[in-house]
């Protein structure tokens, strides 16, 4: 008796540690769903593990008793309600029972925020056969099957700078076709200089995907170069899908009929393990560059005059990163005028990284005959193949002046240090500062009696006419009161509206600031907050407020055509006639309210 007294404490005790548990992982929900208990031997099971964020390393459970005839397939659902995300994601299996009896499925595991999460076990009876399955293959089941969206990685674990391409590949089974596809999410690419290489067609190609024949097509092409080394993530490329999948029914003429369902696929999140650059026999003026190069330095040509130019080149070509690192500079010698280097670039991008040619010219002039030698300069990379550093050093280049003023000549020298040249003037190239100021006495004006203070007089006289045409036409235009308004009115659609037409042309962002716009503006005229409420009440509100019929009935269109453009497709016209009906709209309630 002592004991049934304190069940409902015990109970209530076990309730609040099970809340607390999940207040501590952030309501986080990792679960498995089926989609019967009991089955004959001849059904299918459809088994569902679902969470509501993302995670990595899902581990599905050994079906014993039963065979895998599909699985697993993804399927994400990402929204926005109110500034609130909702996320879901699932893997989805369909099982053959091999033998009847008792059965159970044992737990799943996935790793969410660093943490492990496991599914319950679930038992599942099978027995007899029945007469009439009740568990066919859906539309939704065939798509997930036969639809995979891959991103193909060509290193794992590369060096730091080391180029690393991605591909995205859609692979879709013969059995189906896909009509339509639309980008859901982007991937951004933290911590890596990222290089697109454009899909100018979409080519099907045949291939295989776990061993099954498909057809896929390349959608997006993207080169990586790590910027920090450690684990960095590449973020999941999602797209919606329209999906054609065959059906059991046919036409008049016995064709297949088809079933239209849109599908969400991800590529999955990839993470990379990136390599530091080994520390030793790193030289010193090591500045980054990675991959395989040549390094020259050249000029123009070696034999000139005084005041005549030459070039000197400094080159890098090969195959790295040619765009992340900082050319060599050359030590030319003081008595040559150096000009400020023009950059040039002739680089090209493919899926095994950037190769091509990146140069600095430099503009030398000298000024006196004489030889200047151009001192070597060395050039180090890191080869990803050999692991190595290489270290590339120039040749000696000799400048030959061979005519031109010596750095000697009497009465133009100028005297320096020991190891400094001795400068000479040539021609106008310096002058003499000038001894004789030439200056001449300011002269003394006076305002009084002067031709600016007669016109300053006369001023006032002349603005009084203007001041009296000015008034005359502000009590005119203060006097047009419907003119007014439709003017206030119109710079109140362009106030709410501004934003929506920035955006015209991007669906997803134009119908997102057009709702806003609309609420915003309701806000700002009965001062509430209509974002609470729904199309009835808002429809009920401007009713009270007498706001005319059709006006009320084109607010309330708007605002569904932003709750539609988040399914289904609107194109550009269809937009610029909305923003086009909301200015007016607008400029029209504004008139009855």
């Amino acid at each position: 008796m002592v004991f049934k007294k304190y069940i409902p404490l015990l109970a209530l005790f076990v309730c609040f540690n099970t809340l607390s548990g999940q207040g501590d992982d952030g309501g986080v929900t990792f679960e498995m769903n089926l989609s019967k208990s009991k089955l004959g031997i001849n059904e299918r099971l459809r088994v569902d593990f679902k969470m509501n964020k993302d995670g990595d390393n899902f581990t599905a459970p050994d079906f014993n008793g039963f065979k895998v005839l599909m699985g697993p397939s993804q399927a994400i659902s990402s929204s926005w309600i109110n500034g609130v995300r909702s996320f879901s994601k699932t893997y989805s299996y369909t099982l053959s029972p091999t033998a009847r009896g008792t059965f159970t499925i044992g737990q799943a595991s996935i790793t969410i925020g660093g943490k492990t999460y496991k599914s319950s076990p679930k038992k599942i009876t099978v027995g007899a056969a029945v007469d009439k399955p009740s568990d066919q293959m859906t539309v939704d089941d065939v798509a997930d099957e036969s639809l995979h969206l891959v991103a193909e990685v060509s290193k794992n674990a590369p060096y730091l700078n080391e180029a690393v391409s991605v591909v995205y590949k859609l692979y879709v089974s013969p059995t189906i076709s896909v009509s339509n596809y639309r980008p859901l999410d982007n991937p951004k690419y933290n911590n890596f200089w990222s290089q697109d290489i454009p899909v100018t067609r979409l080519n099907a190609q045949n291939g295989s995907y776990r061993g099954k024949p498909y057809r896929y097509v390349i959608l997006k092409r993207v080169v990586l170069y790590p910027q920090r080394s450690g684990k960095l993530e590449i973020e999941p490329l999602s797209l919606e899908v329209t999906v054609d999948v065959p059906t059991s029914r046919r036409d008049f003429f016995g064709r297949a009929v088809y079933a239209s369902t849109n599908k969400t696929v991800s590529a999955g999140k990839r993470t990379l393990n990136v390599k530091a650059l080994p520390e030793e026999g790193k030289p010193a003026n090591f500045s980054g560059a990675v991959g395989d190069f040549d390094f020259s330095v050249t000029t123009s040509k070696t034999n000139l005059n005084a005041s005549e130019s030459l070039q000197a080149i400094v080159a890098v070509e090969g195959k790295g990163n040619l765009k992340l690192f900082q050319l060599p500079e050359p030590s030319i010698p003081s008595s040559l005028e150096v000009y400020e280097p023009e950059f040039e670039e002739n680089v090209r991008t493919t899926l095994s990284g950037s190769q091509g040619k990146v140069s600095n010219n430099y503009t030398i002039v000298p000024s006196f005959k004489g030889k200047y030698p151009i001192p070597p300069i060395s050039f180090s990379y890191f080869n990803p193949k050999t692991q190595k550093y290489t270290t590339i050093e120039s040749d000696e280049i000799v400048v030959n002046v061979i005519s031109g003023p010596t750095s000697g000549s009497a009465g133009n020298t100028a005297v320096t240090s020991n190891d400094k040249q001795v400068v000479t003037a040539t021609g106008n190239q310096f002058n003499f500062i000038k001894l004789n100021p030439n200056l001449v006495p300011i002269g003394t004006d006076h305002f009084f009696g002067s031709t600016y203070f007669w016109l300053w007089w006369l001023l006032p006289l002349l603005l009084i006419p203007l001041a009296i045409l000015v008034l005359k036409k502000k009590r005119a235009l203060d006097g047009d009161v419907s003119g007014n308004r439709v003017k206030k009115a119109n710079r109140l659609a362009r106030k709410y509206l501004s934003t929506a037409k920035k955006t015209l042309g991007n669906k997803e962002e134009f119908y997102i600031a057009l709702e806003k716009a609309l609420h915003n503006y309701l806000k700002a005229k009965l001062k509430i907050e209509t974002s609470d409420f729904s199309k009835d009440k808002i429809a009920s509100l401007l009713e009270e407020r007498q706001v005319d019929m059709e006006t009320n009935n084109g607010f309330i269109g708007l605002l569904k055509n932003c709750e539609m453009a988040r399914y289904s497709p609107f194109s550009d016209v269809q937009m610029k006639q909305d923003y086009e009906l909301a200015s007016e709209v607008i400029s029209t309630m504004d008139k009855q309210l």
